[in-house]
């Protein structure tokens, strides 16, 4: 057990998809995973652990934001020496061409977070995707025909911005080629370059900034299939 999860050595497999959502954690356990059994509980963060064609892998939930997700990914690394982390979950598109429902594969992530400054004395890491499960996802995605988008998301501490910041916040990330803001993906992959583990985050995007398109949170917790079928894919096949 860790000082968040309940499961014991043992319960929770080297391959962890992580949803920020615990229903989202359920659906995917209940839809995807053969004999999933719950391995975590406590303070609602639903973990599940099965098999995806013969393949043993758990889903667990992070709660939302780089603190959240940090304290998930930590004691799995550090307590039950998981090796690859798949985040399912979703982001805004800061991309007038890049709809909702799309995929997303985070080749990189920038932030504006001050979470890991003092880790390198005030200098800015280049969080990076694993480049073979990047490349997995991209050629399966592709191979299926489904919508894609890959490239650098902003891992951001704020969803609301203040009402004095510009609406148009998202200008400057844009045009530096940054397609999608979400809240998690920068500490995955710190962390996981910490621990040599290996990490990709695949999302879905559930609303655009610039048009303002989105979607439902009914359809944000069950209607992504398509991230979880690719994550699972990209560690089964």
């Amino acid at each position: 057990m860790s000082v968040h999860l309940e499961a014991r050595p043992g319960d929770i497999a080297p391959i962890v998809l992580l949803p920020g959502d615990p229903l989202r954690a359920q659906f995917i356990a209940e839809k995807f995973l053969t004999d999933a059994v719950c391995h975590n509980r406590t303070r609602n963060a639903l973990g599940f652990t099965g098999t995806y064609k013969g393949v043993r892998v758990s889903v667990q939930s992070t709660g939302m934001g780089m603190p959240s997700c940090a304290i998930y990914v930590h004691e799995l690394l550090t307590t039950y020496n998981v090796r690859t982390l798949i985040r399912i979950g979703t982001c805004g598109s800061i991309r007038a061409d890049l709809p909702t429902r799309d995929l997303v594969l985070a080749q990189a992530a920038a932030t504006d977070s001050a979470m890991f400054r003092a880790t390198f004395n005030g200098a800015t890491f280049a969080a990076t995707a694993s480049f073979d499960l990047l490349e997995r996802a991209h050629v399966l995605a592709t191979q299926w025909g489904k919508p894609l988008r890959m490239g650098t998301v902003l891992t951001s501490d704020t969803f609301y911005p203040d009402d004095n910041i510009v609406k148009t916040w998202w200008n400057p990330w844009a045009e530096h080629g940054v397609v999608a803001a979400e809240m998690e993906t920068a500490a995955l992959y710190t962390l996981a370059a910490r621990r040599s583990a290996r990490a990709l985050s695949i999302l879905t995007v559930s609303d655009n900034l610039v048009t303002g398109e989105q979607t439902t949170a009914e359809e944000r917790q069950t209607g992504f299939g398509d991230m979880a079928a690719l994550a699972l894919a990209v560690v089964a096949d």
